[in-house]
């Protein structure tokens, strides 16, 4: 799994104190309810009826042992012992005290954890196939390109106030048990008739109360080039979608209005501008993050022979 570096722990620790601050501000009376709603947001926080909610982030779902003991301890300490699994892969605590979220970040920050964006008009948790980078059907791991997504996306200042909030998620395999046609943008990891690797992009997809199978925008897509494309499908969402009702401001009322075909046509109009920029990929780069992400001694067993065994024990 992907380790902070010096950097990444820096910046999560800053952003800590700096929601303390706030939150400190907000109890003394110096912050009005409007002033600190979108201060909270921005770092998973919702007030609600009876307790406030604190939504912890968990890339791609991939959680390791000292991050769980720590998630437990929290539980324990600051909330009734347990805690909600989300569908997106997420952590909710659902009864902690408003005074004790700043302390809850702090412990969170000390395994590498965070709840910033899980909450409000921004992009998402990405996530993934819950059996990623183990499972046998899969094309390619999921997860490092999840990663990359995940280091593009945290704190990019052009896309922290979308029309609405927006989930992305990465298939590496046909059996799409990430779930990706139901998302703002899903991503699937197939090979083109040049047996080259790169990316299936459907977009407008979402459940709720107007539920949508998401459209099939570029059949492929380069490795290389996957943060300037999602970049432009951005942009084309943050300057047209509806701002104005949020019951209409999901990326798939946009799609729908438009119809798939006049939303991609946008979309390749706006990435002419952005595809040959810095946000182009590098081999380097991905292979960094690809670094992280090293498969288990897993033992290749055959078929034939465990059945055999399973019959003899039976």
């Amino acid at each position: 799994m992907y380790l902070y570096n010096e950097q990444d722990q820096k910046i999560i620790e800053q952003r800590v104190a700096q929601f303390q601050n706030q939150t400190d501000r907000y109890l003394a009376g110096e912050l009005s309810d409007d002033e600190f709603l979108p201060l909270r947001l921005q770092n998973g926080l919702y007030i609600q009826r009876l307790a406030p909610m604190l939504r912890i982030a968990v890339p791609y779902g991939l959680l390791n042992s000292i991050q769980l003991r720590k998630l437990a301890h929290i539980t324990r300490l600051y909330d009734k012992g347990y805690c909600h699994v989300t569908t997106r892969q997420n952590i909710q605590l659902n009864w902690p005290k408003l005074e004790d979220v700043p302390k809850i970040l702090a412990e969170l920050a000390q395994v590498e954890m965070h709840a910033v964006q899980t909450s409000g008009n921004c992009i998402r948790n990405t996530t993934s196939d819950q059996f990623a980078g183990a499972s046998r059907d899969e094309l390619e791991d999921p997860r490092p390109w999840c990663e990359i997504i995940r280091q593009w996306s945290t704190f990019h200042p052009e896309f922290a106030f979308l029309p609405r909030k927006f989930k992305i998620a990465v298939s590496g395999t046909d059996g799409d048990r990430a779930a990706i046609q139901v998302h703002d943008i899903g991503i699937q990891i197939v090979k083109n008739s040049s047996n080259e690797v790169g990316f299936k992009i459907y977009v407008g997809g979402g459940l709720g109360r107007t539920p949508v199978i998401g459209s099939i925008i570029r059949e492929f897509l380069p490795q290389k080039d996957l943060l300037t494309y999602l970049d432009a499908i951005l942009r084309v969402y943050n300057r047209h979608g509806n701002r104005a009702n949020k019951y209409k401001a999901r990326i798939k009322i946009l799609v729908k209005a438009w119809t798939p075909e006049i939303f991609a046509q946008e979309v390749e109009d706006e990435w002419d501008y952005t595809k040959d920029t810095p946000g182009k990929l590098t081999l380097t780069e991905i292979n960094r993050v690809k670094g992280h992400f090293t498969l288990p001694p897993y033992e290749i067993l055959d078929d034939k022979k465990l059945d055999e065994e399973i019959k003899t024990q039976a």
